[in-house]
Order: C-alpha cells, then structure tokens, then sequence
C-alpha cells in the first residue's frame, strides 16, 4: 500500500466541502440540501461510487464548479467520497443540512483553505486517512488580532 497526498483544486473565492457517504443517492440529496439552505449558492457535487459501475456521479448549478470537483473527485480515487464546490456562500451555510442528509457519514473538511488529502492506496482501493487544511500557525493572537476577529464576524453578520 502506498501512502500519497493529493491537493484538491479550489478556483480563487471557492470553498470545499470532502466527505464521505454510502449510497448512490447521495448527490441527489446533497444538492437538495444545498438548494434548501441557499438557492443562490453555485456548486458542484461529485460522488465517487465504490461499487456496481464504479462511477464519478455528480451534479450541480454551475458548470464551473462541476467539472472542478469531478476533477477533484477523478484525483482522489477514494470509493463513497463526495465533494462540495462552491461559491457565493460558506460552508457553515450549509454544512449542518448536510451533515443531516441520512448517508453522510463523515465530514472530512469543510473550509476556503488549501487542502491536501491524505490517502492510502493499493491496486484497486484507495481510502481518505485525514486531511491537511490550511497551514501550520505561526503565533499566538494577540489583543488586537482578537478584537479584529471580532469585527469581522460583526461585520460579516455572524455575531451581534
């Protein structure tokens, strides 16, 4: 078995959501779910089947944002994997209704961040084992970097 990484491709102002589902309906319900929250969200699904035909099922409201996460998808191999791409919205929009949607097992990342996916693989299989959002810290926050967290979150309608 080999222990690679992979880098998922995020268009500049997108966000992921890299999860992981049992069940063929799961693109049908996530975009559902997605629609429900905020029906002026672009995004694309892509959903890699583990078994039967073995295909990238995907769905979505932007062309864009489709074929980025069936590229996306295509590059982590990984059986029962979904991915989110979006626009015009954050994951904290939307992720509760889909952590609902009763196939989702596991949320794997859900961020505006870099990410890189670590997988194991071997001949025929390939499995997520954890991810890497962002970068490390570089330091402790200080008065001024609370007090502009919390504007920021004033500002963008998340607190009062």
């Amino acid at each position: 078995m080999d222990v690679i990484t992979v880098d998922i491709e995020l268009p500049e102002g997108a966000s992921v959501i890299l999860g992981h589902s049992h069940f063929i309906k799961t693109v049908e319900d996530i975009y559902e779910a997605i629609t429900s929250s905020n029906p002026n969200i672009k995004f694309g699904i892509a959903f890699n089947e583990a078994s039967g035909k073995r295909l990238i099922r995907y769905d979505g409201n932007d062309e864009e944002m489709i074929n980025v996460a069936i590229r996306n998808a295509r590059n982590l191999k990984a059986g029962h994997t979904f991915i989110v791409i979006m626009k015009g919205g954050w994951p904290i929009n939307v992720l509760n209704r889909i952590k609902n949607v009763e196939e989702v097992t596991r949320i794997y990342a859900a961020t505006s961040n870099p990410l890189r996916v670590i997988l194991i693989q071997d001949q025929d299989r390939a499995a997520i084992l954890g991810v890497m959002d962002g970068y490390t810290v570089l330091g402790l926050e200080e008065k001024e970097d609370k007090d502009e967290r919390h504007r920021l979150l004033r500002m963008l309608g998340y607190k009062r």
